[in-house]
């Protein structure tokens, strides 16, 4: 059977068509690429709000709607994550992309597990965990747009936005684990 293309389902495969968009215009050396990039980005991170509160509303979510919304925002938030360690290294940088894509990487399989073991429920999203995306997509796009305006140094807030988002991601990823730990402890492996 077809997937329905609703509107919020559209949204969130726009999402994805936007990352490399935001990818190319990251690197190339257009006057104000980096700005327009920052812009994409922002679209993505507002539709990844927008998608999910129209599929409620309306009633239009889907299995594969389910599917494909966390995946975009672990793609477009990796990806741009390492765009920007490579564009400035730095030890500081690293630490804090391998804490936000590790703890995705922990948190995925995590859900993966729960689910299989009929527990998918105890590793609910806290309101942490929205706090952490909150700073994440702010730092990240602030970080992205790079060019000081109005004498604000965007990248250096977006780096201070990131280390609380790090912080935040360490302790969403310890409140998972602990309501995870419970059924990890019981016999098997």
């Amino acid at each position: 059977m077809p997937v329905k293309l609703t509107l919020p389902l559209l949204l969130t495969l726009m999402r994805v068509a936007i990352i490399p968009l935001v990818l190319v215009l990251f690197y190339v050396d257009w006057p104000y690429a980096r700005q327009v990039a920052c812009v994409l980005y922002t679209v993505a991170g507002v539709t990844d709000w927008f998608d999910g509160w129209l599929a409620r509303r309306w009633q239009q979510t889907s299995k594969f709607g389910a599917f494909l919304d966390p995946v975009a925002d672990k793609l477009l938030v990796a990806i741009c994550l390492v765009m920007l360690l490579n564009a400035s290294p730095s030890g500081g940088l690293a630490l804090m992309v391998a804490i936000i894509i590790g703890r995705e990487i922990t948190i995925s399989a995590l859900r993966e597990w729960m689910a299989e073991i009929g527990q998918r429920t105890s590793v609910a999203v806290s309101w942490i965990g929205k706090w952490k995306t909150a700073f994440q997509m702010t730092a990240i796009g602030m970080m992205i747009w790079q060019v000081k305006t109005f004498g604000i140094n965007w990248y250096d807030l977006g780096f201070g936005l990131l280390l609380i988002a790090s912080a935040l991601t360490l302790w969403s990823m310890v409140i998972y684990l602990r309501a995870a730990w419970p059924m990890m402890r019981e016999g098997g492996r």
